[in-house]
């Protein structure tokens, strides 16, 4: 395997290239805990958070049936239950179980801990530049999609 020095890589390749990284560090957080990319993102979308299907749906980028059978997988792990919503019984939103809690946690310090490491050559000020300029990438996006960031974020 070759490894290029270049110093620019382009827009596109550079933040397809980085995507594929995150990707990977994420793929192997979720398969050491018998995990999915997506269940490992629902675990994040879900910190401190209950959303409605709907809106977990829409955080994830998921059709609401594949949220279901997410949401169904998970609940038959014990990490998350459905609730009825304070506002409207019929409603049902998805919160962590104390187990999911703890998971979730743990998956968030390996995951923070192997990103991380994607930009550990970068000086700091660097890092910081970094993430400010996804995090507008990020917002914009989500603001173009009509997705709460707030119901959104994940380790993920």
């Amino acid at each position: 395997m070759t490894t290029t020095h270049a110093e620019d890589l382009g827009l596109t390749d550079a933040l397809v290239q980085l995507s594929f990284a995150v990707q990977a560090a994420l793929g192997a957080v979720a398969a050491a805990h018998d995990l999915s990319v997506v269940q490992l993102r629902l675990l994040g979308a879900l910190r401190g958070r209950e959303p409605g299907m709907l809106a977990l749906a829409r955080a994830l980028g998921l059709e609401k049936s594949s949220v279901t059978g997410l949401v169904d997988r998970a609940e038959r792990r014990g990490l998350v239950e459905r609730v009825a919503a304070a506002h409207d019984g019929r409603a049902v939103h998805v919160r962590l179980t104390a187990r999911g809690r703890r998971l979730a946690a743990k998956l968030t310090a390996l995951v923070d801990r192997d990103v991380a490491a994607l930009a550990a050559g970068l000086p700091p000020r660097d890092r910081d530049a970094l993430s400010r300029l996804a995090s507008r990438v990020v917002v914009a996006d989500a603001t173009r999609r009509g997705v709460d960031l707030d119901a959104a974020r994940a380790p993920a």
